[in-house]
């Protein structure tokens, strides 16, 4: 049985980083999508003023088994931050051994360690060995929100006026 660690991820992740975000659109079929470089991983995620931070998950050899990248919001209602998970990649050879599970508890302490009312996170609905994760934990899809987005060249448009 291989032993994990979860460990805040640094700068010199940047690569790593890249690489599973990489992956997991290439799992989502967007990888054209992905703009991001080993220097803007390393400028955003690590850069004075970041508002995201990054985890790296590990065997005990060193070896990446997967990530979550997050970022603090803010819950008016209940005037607390939450925290937003943006990311959560687990590479296919360590798939089914609770690497994906290790991240999110990691990320639930976290959350309570800083004080956040909740943990969220989106997930594709085809994604359904991520869903059964997710249900196994307890967590609950929230069917009455609807998730927006501006972006690109509808984002210039808008802003624009």
């Amino acid at each position: 049985m291989v032993a994990y660690r979860i460990r805040p991820a640094s700068v010199d992740d940047a690569a790593v980083i890249l690489r599973f975000i990489r992956e997991l659109a290439d799992y989502e079929k967007a990888l054209h999508e992905v703009a991001a470089t080993e220097e803007s991983i390393a400028a955003s995620l690590f850069g004075e003023g970041s508002v995201s931070r990054a985890a790296i998950c590990e065997t005990e050899d060193g070896e990446p088994a997967g990530s979550a990248v997050w970022f603090k919001t803010y819950s008016t209602w209940q005037a607390k931050n939450g925290l937003y998970l943006e990311d959560l990649y687990v590479t296919p050879d360590h798939r089914g051994a609770g690497v994906g599970k290790l991240l999110l508890r990691h990320l639930a302490r976290t959350a309570l360690d800083e004080g956040c009312a909740r943990f969220e996170w989106s997930v594709l609905d085809w994604n359904t060995p991520a869903i059964r994760v997710y249900d196994a934990i307890g967590a609950e899809p929230k069917p009455e929100w609807v998730r927006y987005r501006l972006d690109g060249e509808k984002l210039r448009q808008f802003a624009a006026g």
